[in-house]
């Protein structure tokens, strides 16, 4: 147990160290959440484009 509350304490820099890593870990969340969104944003469109070019191929034949 002493080396489990040695590792948390982290040599008394547990008052830095810690909300750094709580820091870290909110900014890449957000980050994987905006690629998410992103992504989603830019496959919809995607999809809206290529639909929209079968259509004019559609016509272009007729």
């Amino acid at each position: 147990m002493n080396d489990l509350e040695s590792f948390l304490s982290m040599g008394g820099y547990a008052g830095f160290v810690w909300p750094a890593y709580g820091l870290v870990l909110v900014v890449v969340l957000a980050l994987v959440l905006v690629s998410l969104r992103r992504l989603r944003r830019a496959e919809g469109e995607l999809r809206e484009l290529r639909g929209e070019a079968r259509d004019d191929r559609a016509d272009e034949e007729a």
